[in-house]
């Protein structure tokens, strides 16, 4: 918004010249969103309170003390990450780029599902919200919209339905539409999961989510900018620049959800919030033609849905669990870690298997 009322006015005013650099207003976003979830953080948070009188239900097969430390405490926590995300956004981005309302749809549309599920956990007083069908379908058909929007805005038709393989500059695997939408599908429901599976813990999902946004912010701005693509050897995606703008929002508003979500949790973010973020890395993901890439950066959430798949997997093929409990931050809680070492511990590695899956950029 920022950038349409004010850069017109460049000619007369030198400073607004500003506005046509995404770095600044990625810059920009950041601290907006920042400051937003800063300034709006107690209210939220008090409001949570005032409308959920005994907190987030607590799962009773969990790892010992969880109902202890965590009964009471509010979730619903992601509506102030989205509301200072969708604020900044619009602030600080070209409205009329198209794969930033692509991304914001799949960042509404996720935080919905995710608000529903939290709100029947809730009215229900149960670990159990919506029925797994029904989330997997409502995520599945946004999804295939998004999907089919990405390849309708990108304007090289040489990747439009096309899979990029890192590591190697010229390597392009066409899927045409039958095999693309089904791609851009399984990456954006599958982020969209992975990140939900992996906020269990406080401060647990936030940071490596910040993370991948991160990284995903420079490959937007490195992708769209045909220079720094061609340098690079990577494919270039005309547009895809602008959401560098949203993954710095993403980042802020993060910062500010983490200071109410840093151990103890004064708030849970919930599927309100773990859906939308990873919706949204995963939709970016696939703009950018770095789906495989993502399996590298978002390694943790990996890790983290492997775990989950393995431990059902074997247990309905063997009756014996592989871990103690799943996802895998369960399975060190029972262990006898610390919550606090176990979260500390996991950024670490988010922050290893993002520099690794930024190494893709160059090793061409």
């Amino acid at each position: 918004m920022l950038y349409h009322l004010l850069f017109p006015f460049a000619d007369q005013f030198g400073a607004f010249n500003l506005f046509r650099y995404q770095t600044f207003r990625s810059g920009g976003a950041m601290v907006t969103g920042l400051l937003i979830s800063f300034a709006m953080g107690p209210r939220v948070i008090a409001w949570l309170k005032s409308k959920q009188a005994e907190g987030q239900p607590i799962r009773l097969d969990g790892p010992e003390g969880h109902l202890v430390r965590k009964k009471g405490t509010p979730t619903m926590g992601g509506f102030l990450i989205l509301l200072a995300l969708i604020v900044s956004t619009l602030l600080w981005a070209d409205l009329a780029n198209g794969y930033v309302w692509v991304t914001l749809f799949v960042t509404v549309g996720f935080g919905a599902i995710g608000f529903f599920d939290d709100y029947k956990k809730l009215t229900r007083r149960s670990s159990r919200g919506l029925s797994s069908r029904g989330k997997l379908v409502a995520q599945v058909a946004i999804s295939a919209v998004a999907g089919v929007a990405i390849v309708l805005l990108t304007h090289d038709p040489s990747i439009r339905t096309a899979l990029a393989v890192p590591f190697f500059k010229n390597v392009l695997i066409e899927l045409g539409w039958t095999f693309f939408i089904p791609l851009a599908v399984l990456v954006i429901t599958g982020a969209s999961n992975a990140v939900n599976l992996t906020d269990g813990l406080d401060g647990l999902a936030i940071v490596p989510s910040m993370i991948a946004a991160g990284c995903f912010a420079l490959i937007a701005y490195l992708s769209g900018n045909l220079k720094f693509a061609d340098y690079l050897q990577i494919h270039h995606v005309t547009g895809a620049g602008e959401l560098a703008v949203f993954c710095a929002a993403l980042i802020g508003s993060g910062l500010g959800f983490l200071w109410y979500n840093a151990p103890p949790a004064m708030v849970f973010m919930g599927d309100t919030g773990s859906l939308s973020i990873g919706g949204a890395i995963g939709t970016i993901s696939v703009i950018t033609k770095h789906e495989l890439v993502l399996a590298i950066v978002g390694g943790l959430f990996v890790l983290e849905t492997v775990s989950v798949i393995v431990q059902v997997a074997s247990f309905k093929l063997t009756g014996k669990r592989v871990f103690r409990m799943a996802p895998l931050h369960h399975h060190f809680e029972k262990k006898g870690w610390q919550e606090p070492t176990i979260v500390i511990r996991f950024w670490i590695i988010a922050s290893v298997l993002a520099l690794a899956g930024l190494s893709t950029l160059k090793l061409r």
